[in-house]
């Protein structure tokens, strides 16, 4: 996948926004006023930072050298992916699942605001 794909795949969710709050090439995908998804437009090979679920980080990071701790998160909760190598279904579901655990996050009034 590319990063256009990525964007317009994360662009296409229920009230999902971008923003450079870091820098000129780091954009961060939101989900309300949370993000779930950031992405280097800059460097190669490509990678996205995602929240995952702490149990499946631990089975990803054991089964794919491909995704790590993500620098400057949470460890436990999100993960540094490189695209290269990983199937287009495993990147998809790791950004539904970054997007659903956000989304979970938000308050009531967030979520009712979205859905409406």
């Amino acid at each position: 996948m590319d990063a256009n794909e990525i964007l317009d795949y994360c662009l296409a969710k229920k009230g999902v926004t971008e923003t450079f709050p870091f820098d000129n090439e780091t954009l961060v995908m939101k989900v309300g006023t949370k993000m779930f998804l950031l992405i280097s437009l800059e460097k190669q090979p490509l990678s996205i930072s995602v929240k995952t679920d702490p149990e499946w980080s631990a089975e990803l990071r054991e089964q794919h050298p491909q995704i790590t701790g993500a620098y400057h998160m949470n460890k436990t909760h999100w993960n540094s992916v490189l695209l290269d190598g990983l199937k287009k279904d495993l990147i998809l579901k790791l950004i539904d699942q970054s997007y659903e655990l956000v989304f979970k996050s938000l308050t009531k009034k967030e979520q009712n605001d979205i859905n409406s």
